[in-house]
């Protein structure tokens, strides 16, 4: 396994860490009861998976309160056991708002942060990000979500400060006012949409030598040529797939299919062949500190990792580039 700093701070994670999204299970949002969770997942074999990343180097678990509403993050703690305290812990704020009007508001934020450490059974968050960037109407509430950030990193309760987002506009109009060490957002060979040299985003992380963490490098799964464009996958009813049930139909699995066709051509056909190409073209962008692909089972965080040493060369990333239209 090999490691990289986030931004200019002196903390290290594995370029492949694991994302927890999937540990809370179904989920749907307070709101509007769209689907926002995944599948229910075991726990048990959760458990073992993340004993088997540990065992093979992986350093940073990406979580968030919205998560299964902390499920998430209990359930990371009690996998974790007596490591608690040798991997980098990074959380998020600002999707779930409890009884709170907005989730920025200031002691909403507070409040998460604490339940946050208490579910985590730790002491202080290594990486605390605003999890998306409406700030309301004018950006009205970001100064004071940032003062209050600002002072719980100041009294220890966190480490580095980031910022999780979903366009360039977020990211540009943000970036000067929160001033993360880290950015997070949806990158992947299909949608490398963020970290594209000459992009808005791009520029920022060159110019401030801030890391992107990239979630969702594997596509949904699309990219490992798992599902057949002849009987379409379904999901449960609280799983955030169906938002994007688009991708998952038989007529886009059937145009992506010769495009993966060719990279098993020319990098193997297995499933852990196709999660190398996909994970190592992102980190193939020097901006990128890791990606953080989810898991449910040990083979899952087994393909993940068996190409974690095997960088692709540059004819590679152009080929990528090239064959899936980027």
């Amino acid at each position: 396994m090999k490691y990289r700093k986030l931004g200019t701070s002196d903390v290290e994670v594995s370029e492949i860490s694991l994302g927890c999204w999937t540990l809370g299970g179904q989920n749907f949002h307070p709101d509007n009861a769209t689907p926002i969770g995944w599948a229910d997942v075991d726990e048990a074999e959760a458990v073992a998976a993340v004993h088997y990343a540990l065992d093979r180097g992986v350093t940073h678990f990406d979580n968030a309160d919205v998560y299964g509403n902390g499920r998430a993050e209990r359930m990371l703690a009690r996998a974790l056991g007596g490591r608690l305290n040798d991997v980098v812990i990074a959380t998020k704020v600002g999707h779930f708002k409890g009884t709170a009007d907005n989730a920025y508001l200031p002691l909403h934020i507070r409040h998460q942060c604490e339940q946050s450490l208490e579910n985590l059974k730790r002491d202080v968050i290594d990486l605390y990000y605003f999890h998306h960037g409406d700030f309301g109407p004018s950006d009205a509430l970001l100064d004071d979500a940032v003062a209050e950030m600002n002072r719980l990193r100041d009294q220890g309760k966190i480490r580095l400060v980031g910022l999780s987002a979903y366009s360039h506009d977020d990211f540009t109009r943000l970036v000067p006012k929160v001033q993360p060490t880290v950015l997070q957002a949806r990158n992947n060979a299909l949608e490398p949409t963020f970290i594209v040299p000459g992009s808005p985003t791009r520029k920022l992380l060159d110019e401030r030598k801030m890391s992107m963490v990239c979630f969702g490098p594997l596509g949904q799964g699309i990219l490992l040529d798992k599902f057949d464009p002849d009987k379409p996958p379904t999901f449960a009813a609280g799983d955030n797939r169906n938002n994007k049930a688009q991708r998952f139909t038989g007529d886009a699995l059937r145009a992506l299919k010769p495009r993966l066709a060719r990279l098993k051509e020319r990098f193997g056909g297995t499933t852990a062949d196709l999660a190398r190409v996909a994970l190592q073209y992102l980190l193939g962008c020097p901006a990128v500190a890791c990606v953080i692909p989810g898991f449910r089972n040990i083979r899952q965080v087994e393909c993940n990792l068996a190409g974690a040493d095997q960088p692709l060369s540059a004819s590679d990333l152009e080929f990528v580039r090239e064959t899936l239209g980027n």
